[in-house]
């Protein structure tokens, strides 16, 4: 993927990841869309960019935002090159002590809200024959994690969403790419809801010491320009965790064959 005068519609851009993307994005030439729900957090990351930047804030629960939104976006630059499922929430809590709505929360934001944002993409980026989607998912989507049963729950969800989705894409010219992080040093842990649903306030030591955002997102784009599939971008033993659990390209290849086959037409006629 060539990055310079291209597209970037990035959700969750207001900090951490996001907007480490959207900077990243932006030094090699590409134009870049900001969502989050914090405007002025957003206008600070814009003012930040080297290239030209468009604020898109919504809630990304909030479905008819996310549709007017979607239409804003495909016709600012006439079409989205590269689309990141980045918006989430994380989790430290107990399974045992966590309450329901906090599970229905953390999946509504991490993998509803996504797989949406995603879908008013699909049909715009297939007809015109190209285009990424970027699906941010974590190292705890490869490997359920404690203390994360909910946001293993959801990311997990997602990872399936983005391979199901890949293999449905995969004879349109539309690349779908499934990002996997370990720890990056980012405010994740101290916005982590706690068994309560309130915010935990605090970061973790294995946070505090991770990859610097600017060099995490400088590798995500890094294997979506190369065309990866699984981009897993994490260190010691997370990376091998990651790693160990990787998807061998050879599978994702079998499933591309059945589409290209008419796998999905066969299924349409019954």
């Amino acid at each position: 993927m060539k990055i310079k005068g291209k597209v970037a519609w990035i959700t969750g851009a207001s900090s951490g990841i996001g907007a480490a993307l959207a900077r990243q994005w932006a030094a090699r030439g590409g134009h870049v869309i900001l969502s989050g729900r914090d405007i002025g957090r957003l206008d600070d990351v814009a003012g930040s960019l080297a290239g030209e930047a468009f604020m898109l804030p919504f809630e990304v629960r909030d479905e008819e935002a996310l549709a007017e939104a979607t239409e804003c976006a495909l016709g600012w630059k006439g079409g989205i090159d590269l689309a990141v499922a980045n918006a989430g929430i994380s989790q430290r809590s107990a399974a045992v002590d966590t309450s329901m709505h906090v599970y229905r929360d953390i999946i509504e934001v991490d993998l509803l809200a996504q797989i949406a944002f995603a879908q008013g993409l699909i049909g715009p980026m297939s007809e015109r024959g190209s285009g990424a989607l970027a699906f941010v998912s974590s190292i705890a989507g490869k490997v359920g994690v404690p203390m994360r049963t909910a946001y293993s729950a959801a990311k997990f969800g997602l990872a399936g969403y983005a391979d199901a989705l890949r293999g449905e894409l995969s004879q349109s010219g539309v690349s779908v790419h499934c990002i996997y992080p370990g720890s990056i040093r980012t405010d994740v842990s101290r916005n982590a809801l706690t068994a309560d649903g309130s915010r935990r306030g605090k970061s973790d030591k294995a946070i505090d010491e991770g990859i610097d955002p600017d060099e995490a997102a400088a590798e995500m784009l890094d294997g979506i320009a190369a065309g990866t599939r699984e981009i897993i971008v994490a260190t010691g033993g997370e990376k091998a965790m990651g790693e160990a659990r990787r998807t061998p390209d050879a599978l994702f290849d079998q499933v591309a064959d059945m589409v290209a086959k008419g796998y999905m037409e066969r299924l349409k006629e019954g």
